[in-house]
C-alpha cells in the first residue's frame, strides 16, 4: 500500500474557489502529482451543479421567457437599398425605437446569409473571425418589392420578406423550407448606458409661508418621473448588468447583449446536429427541460442522455425529410442555447406548402429558437436540397477536411500515463510480440517537467530524441500532450517568452495577465485571437525551441475549452479580454485558435512540406481543417459505448469527419467483453485510440486472455486491411464535404426506416456497421437499407436483401459489417507493424455486384505524408464493372504518383455462376488469369488471381462464358 500525503497548501488552493467540487478538485490536482491508486476517490459522476442551467443564465432566461407571436421589429420601407446581390434595410424595434440594420445577401450555391446588427450602437459588436474559410462567394439575384414585402430570387433559391412584423420565407422547389421569426422572438438586446438608480432625496419639511402654488408644482414634477422610468424599464431587469454563478461574479461592464431568433422548418420532424452533448443523433423536443447548450467545457465524466454542453460545439443543424434537407449555422461564438419544438405547421405561414401538397390536414413542423450571449445574429441558411448538396454547401464556408497523413488513420495507442523510456519500449515491443499492428504511441502530462509543456522529465525521459527515432525505425510515430495553460514560474523558458510577448489573456482590466488553476498549479492561458500570438505559439513547435522533439512527434490539445479547475463552471471568466473582446464573445472559438495554431506550427517547422496531425479536444465549426477530435472523459460501461456513436455521428454530420472516442473508456476499467466489443467499434471510428486513466488498471490488447487478445488483434487488422478505403474517403472528404463516418439517412435519404437509426452508421457509401454494444449479446437487430439493394456480410459474403430488417448472430468474434452491392472496396490484405510499411504492398479489390450485376468504386493513393499530393503528386483510380468486365481508369488525369503497388486479387461477390475463362487485357495484350469460384452460403464468390500489374495501370478483366 501506497500512504498519500497531502499537504494543507493544496487543500487551500482547491478551497479558494468552487468551481468544481471539493473532492473533484483535490483530486485534479493530487492525482496528477501522487502516483498512488485513488480510483476509488478521483472516479465520480459529473456534478451537474458546477453548471449553469438555463434558469441560472441571465440571458437564456430573458430570451426564453419572451411571448410567442408578438414580435416588435418591423422592417423600414423607405430604408431598403438594393444591391445585385442582396438588399439592406433598417429593422426596428418600436417598442425601444432601437434600429438595426439587416443585409440579405444571395450566396453561390443555393444558399443565404442574414446579417443583423445595431445601426449606430454605443460600440462594435463582435462577429466571429476563423471559422469561415474566406469571404463567401456571392450570387446576383433580383429583388422584387410590394407594399408589404419583398422576395429576393436568383436562378436557384428564393426569400421572401415581410416588413410587419419582419419575418423571412425561404423556399426550396417553390416550397417553404426555413422560416425566421415567425413565432416573434426574435430578440436583439442594444448596447446601452447603465442607468444609475434614482437619487432618493431627504423629506424636508415644509417652511412657513410657502405659497399654494409651489406644492402643486412639486407634485406635478413627481408626477413625471414615472413615466421616464418606464421607457427604460428593461435597464431594471435583474442580471443584466451583473450576475454572479455560485461565488462568481461576472462584471458584465457592457451590459445585456444577447441575440435571439426562432427557425422554423415546415414538413420536418428529424433535425441533426449541435454537438457536442451525450445524447441521441436525432436532436429532442426540448419542451421538458434545459435547451441545448452549446458552451464548452470541461465537464468531469458527463452523463448520458443529456443536453448540458461539453467540450466542443457547433452551431449547425440539419433538417430532413423524404423530399428535401437543409440547414442553418448560427455563426456565433458566444454561449448558446438552442430550444427545440415540434408541431403541426401553422397554416398561415405554410399557404403555399399546403396547397402544394392538395390538403388540409395538418403536417409536422419543427420549431427552434436560438440564443446566444453576445455578438451579432449572422445567420447562413443553406438549402440543399438533397445532403449531399447540404454537405458540400458548408463546406464551401467553413472548409472542408485538411488530408490526414495516413499514419493518423491507421490505430493509435496511449494511456495516462506511460511511465518512461523503458515503459515506451515495452509496449512497442508488446505489440511487434503478438503481431499486433499500431502507427501512434502517446505521451499524458507525466512525460513533462512538471507539466510544463515543451519540455520533458529527464530523469523519465532523458534520450527523447533516440526513444522516437527507435519508433520511427518502425513507422511509427510519437504524440506529446501540450496544453494552453501555462505554468507561472519565473524560470520556465515559456512563461518567460509569453510574459515578456505579452501573448497571454488579459484580466477583465485588460492590464495583467489572467491567472488560474490547471494541472501545474498556477496558471495563465494563451491569448490565441491575436494572429500575431497564434505565430508565436507555432514558433514554439521549432525543433530548436521544442528541445527533444524530432519531425515524427505530433501534438496533442487538451483542456483547451479552456478548462480552469477554478474558475466559473471550470472554465475562463467571461469578462476576461482577448485585446478588444471579452471572453464570453470568443468563447467557443478559443481551442479550435489553439488547435489551428498548433498545426501551423507542425507545418512550420517542416518548412511547409509535411501535414500535421493535431488531435484537440475542444473545436468549433471550421476545426476540420486542422485536425481530428475526440469525445471527451467517458467512462468503461456500456453505456458509454452505445453513447459513442450518436456522439460521432452527430459530430460528422456537423462538418466535422475525423472523430474517435477513447476505446474502452478513459475512466474506470472495463470487463474484457467490453473491451473486445469496443475494439470492434472503435476500429470503424474515423479515428482510432485507446486511452485511458491513471488509475485504470493497464489494458493492452496482450494482457487480456489469448482468445479475447486474438479477437482485439482481428478487430485492429481489419482496420488495417482497409485502410485503402479509409484514405480513399478521406480523399473524398476533402473534395465534398461528406462526413467519413454517415448515418444512414444521409446515402438513402428517402427511405424513413433510416431517419431515426443511431447504432449503424456507413464507412462512406460502401461499408455499413452495426458494432455490438450492450453485454451478453451474441444476436443484433439491424435495418439493411435500399429497396433494390443487397447487401453482403464481410466475413463470408453472405446476400441479405435491402428494405428489411434482420436478426444478426453476434459471437464474441463478430462484427456486422456489410459491403454495399454495387460497391468496390480496395483493400491491403498483407497487414504489417504500421502503415508505412505497407505502402508498397499489393492491393486486394473486392467487387461487391448489385442486382444489375453492377459496380464501381475508387483508390486514392499518395505518399501518405507530404503536401507534394498539392503538386498533382497522386493518384486516382476509378473501377467500374458491368456487363462481365472490370475495367481500371484514371479518376482524375491531373495526378500522377509512381508507386510499386501492384494488383494481387480480385474478389467478384455476386456472380451468378462460374465463368468459362478470365482474361485480362493491357496495353493491347491479353492475357489469361487463373481463378476459383465457390458458392458456400449461396454467396457466389469468383477469385481472380495474380492479375500481377501495377495498380496505377489501366486494364480490362473479362469474365468469359462460352
Amino acid at each position: 500500500m501506497v500512504r498519500l500525503h497531502m499537504t494543507k497548501p493544496t487543500l487551500c488552493k482547491a478551497s479558494q474557489e468552487k468551481s468544481i467540487s471539493a473532492m473533484q478538485y483535490w483530486c485534479r490536482l493530487v492525482c496528477v502529482s501522487t502516483a498512488v491508486s485513488l480510483l476509488a476517490l478521483c472516479v465520480t459522476a459529473v456534478d451537474k451543479g458546477n453548471f449553469k442551467t438555463c434558469d441560472k443564465s441571465s440571458f437564456c432566461r430573458r430570451n426564453r421567457a419572451l411571448p410567442k407571436g408578438d414580435s416588435p421589429y418591423k422592417v423600414d420601407p423607405d430604408s431598403i437599398e438594393v444591391q445585385s446581390t442582396g438588399c439592406a434595410m433598417d429593422i426596428i424595434n418600436t417598442r425601444s425605437n432601437v434600429v438595426l440594420r439587416g443585409e440579405i445577401s444571395t450566396l453561390e450555391g443555393n444558399m443565404f446569409r442574414l446579417k443583423i446588427d445595431e445601426k449606430d450602437g454605443l460600440r462594435l459588436r463582435y462577429q466571429v473571425e476563423g471559422a469561415l474559410v474566406g469571404r463567401p462567394k456571392l450570387e446576383g439575384c433580383k429583388v422584387q418589392r410590394s407594399s408589404t414585402g419583398l422576395e429576393v430570387t436568383s436562378e436557384t433559391t428564393k426569400v421572401a420578406v415581410t416588413f410587419d412584423p419582419f419575418q423571412m420565407d425561404f423556399y426550396v422547389n417553390n416550397e417553404i423550407a426555413v422560416v425566421l421569426n415567425s413565432r416573434g422572438l426574435m430578440n436583439f438586446e442594444h448596447y446601452r448606458n447603465k442607468k444609475e438608480p434614482p437619487v432618493q432625496e431627504e423629506e424636508v419639511p415644509e417652511a412657513e409661508g410657502d405659497a399654494p402654488g409651489d406644492e402643486e408644482a412639486n407634485e406635478e414634477v413627481a408626477e413625471e418621473e414615472p413615466e421616464a422610468e418606464a421607457v427604460n424599464v428593461e435597464d431594471e431587469e435583474p442580471e443584466m448588468w451583473e450576475e454572479t454563478f455560485k461565488t462568481y461574479p461576472d462584471s458584465k461592464p457592457y451590459g445585456p447583449s444577447s441575440v435571439g431568433l426562432d427557425i422554423s422548418f415546415p414538413g420536418v420532424e428529424h433535425v441533426y446536429g449541435l454537438p457536442e452533448h451525450a445524447d441521441s443523433l436525432a436532436l429532442k423536443t426540448t419542451n421538458d427541460g434545459d435547451p441545448y447548450r452549446l458552451y464548452n467545457l470541461d465537464v468531469f465524466e458527463y452523463e448520458l442522455n443529456n443536453r448540458m454542453a461539453l467540450y466542443g460545439s457547433i452551431p449547425l443543424m440539419l433538417a430532413h425529410n423524404w423530399s428535401k434537407t437543409v440547414g442553418v449555422f448560427w455563426h456565433n461564438a458566444a454561449e448558446t442555447w438552442v430550444d427545440i419544438t415540434n408541431s403541426a405547421a401553422n397554416k398561415n405561414i405554410l399557404g403555399k406548402l399546403l396547397s402544394y401538397f392538395q390538403t388540409e390536414e395538418e403536417i409536422p413542423q419543427t420549431d427552434t429558437h436560438w440564443i446566444s450571449e453576445s455578438g451579432i445574429i449572422d445567420l447562413f441558411i443553406i438549402l440543399g436540397p438533397r445532403p449531399h448538396d447540404v454537405f458540400r454547401q458548408y463546406s464551401s464556408l467553413t472548409g472542408t477536411t485538411m488530408l490526414p497523413p495516413l499514419f493518423s488513420i491507421a490505430y493509435h495507442q496511449s494511456r495516462w500515463n506511460y511511465n518512461d523510456e523503458n515503459d515506451v519500449a515495452n509496449v512497442d515491443e508488446g505489440f511487434d510480440a503478438h503481431d499486433i499492428p499500431y502507427d501512434v504511441l502517446w505521451l499524458d502530462i507525466e512525460h513533462t517537467n512538471g507539466k510544463r509543456y515543451f519540455t520533458w522529465d529527464s530523469a523519465k525521459f532523458p534520450t527523447p530524441e533516440a526513444m522516437q527515432d527507435k519508433l520511427a525505425a518502425k513507422g511509427r510515430k510519437m504524440v506529446t500532450i501540450i496544453d494552453p495553460h501555462i505554468k507561472r514560474d519565473s524560470n520556465y523558458h515559456i512563461h518567460k517568452e509569453a510574459e515578456s510577448s505579452d501573448v497571454y489573456v488579459k484580466k477583465s482590466d485588460g492590464g495583467s495577465s489572467y491567472e488560474g488553476w490547471c494541472w501545474p498549479g498556477s496558471s495563465s492561458w494563451i491569448d490565441f485571437l491575436s494572429p500575431q500570438n497564434r505565430r508565436w505559439w507555432a514558433e514554439q513547435f521549432s525543433p530548436d525551441k521544442y528541445q527533444g522533439s524530432t519531425l515524427n512527434l505530433f501534438t496533442w490539445n487538451d483542456m483547451n475549452e479552456p478548462s480552469v479547475f477554478n474558475g466559473p463552471e471550470v472554465t475562463m471568466h467571461k469578462d476576461c479580454r482577448h485585446g478588444d473582446w471579452e471572453h464570453r464573445d470568443v468563447h467557443n472559438i478559443y481551442g479550435m485558435l489553439q488547435h489551428q495554431a498548433t498545426a501551423e506550427g507542425q507545418i512550420l517547422r517542416s518548412g511547409g512540406t509535411e501535414r500535421p496531425f493535431v488531435l484537440s479536444r475542444a473545436f468549433f465549426a471550421g476545426t476540420q481543417r486542422f485536425g481530428a477530435i475526440w469525445t471527451g472523459d467517458n467512462k468503461a460501461d456500456w453505456g458509454h459505448l452505445k453513447m459513442s456513436l450518436p456522439m460521432l455521428l452527430s459530430v460528422s454530420v456537423a462538418g466535422l469527419p475525423f472523430v474517435g472516442a477513447d476505446v474502452g473508456g478513459f475512466f474506470m476499467n472495463p470487463d474484457p467483453e467490453l473491451l473486445v466489443r469496443w475494439y470492434q467499434a472503435g476500429a470503424f471510428y474515423p479515428f482510432f485510440r485507446a486511452h485511458a486513466h491513471l488509475d485504470t488498471r493497464r489494458r493492452e490488447p496482450w494482457l487480456l486472455e489469448s482468445d479475447k487478445m486474438t479477437v482485439i488483434r482481428d478487430a485492429i487488422r481489419i482496420r488495417y486491411e482497409l485502410l485503402p478505403l479509409w484514405y480513399t474517403v478521406f480523399y473524398e472528404s476533402t473534395q465534398t464535404g461528406l462526413p467519413v463516418m454517415r448515418p444512414l439517412w444521409l446515402e438513402y435519404p428517402r427511405d424513413k426506416n433510416t431517419y431515426g437509426i443511431e447504432d449503424q452508421f456507413l464507412v462512406g457509401d460502401s461499408l455499413m456497421v452495426r458494432p455490438v454494444t450492450e453485454q451478453y449479446t451474441t444476436s443484433v437487430h439491424l435495418y439493411l437499407p435500399g429497396a433494390t439493394a443487397v447487401w453482403y456480410d464481410y466475413s463470408d459474403y453472405t446476400p441479405y436483401n435491402g428494405a428489411t430488417k434482420y436478426y444478426i448472430n453476434t459471437p464474441l468474434d463478430k462484427i456486422p459489417v456489410f459491403v454495399k452491392g454495387g460497391a468496390i472496396v480496395p483493400k491491403k490484405m498483407r497487414v504489417r507493424r504500421s502503415s508505412s510499411l505497407m505502402a508498397d504492398d499489393p492491393y486486394t479489390l473486392l467487387v461487391a455486384l448489385n442486382t444489375e450485376e453492377k459496380a464501381k468504386g475508387k483508390l486514392y493513393i499518395d505518399d501518405g505524408h507530404s503536401y507534394n499530393y498539392q503538386k498533382g503528386e497522386y493518384l486516382v483510380r476509378q473501377f467500374a464493372f458491368s456487363n462481365n468486365q472490370l475495367t481500371s481508369s484514371s479518376g482524375d488525369p491531373a495526378g500522377s504518383y509512381v508507386t510499386k503497388s501492384w494488383l494481387e486479387r480480385v474478389l467478384v461477390v455476386g456472380v451468378a455462376k462460374a465463368p468459362s475463362s478470365v482474361t485480362i487485357q493491357t496495353g493491347g495484350t491479353t492475357n489469361n488469369l487463373q481463378f476459383s469460384y465457390d458458392d458456400v452460403n449461396k454467396n457466389h464468390v469468383l477469385t481472380i488471381k495474380k492479375p500481377g500489374l501495377n495498380i496505377a495501370t489501366d486494364f480490362t478483366i473479362s469474365l468469359n462464358y462460352s
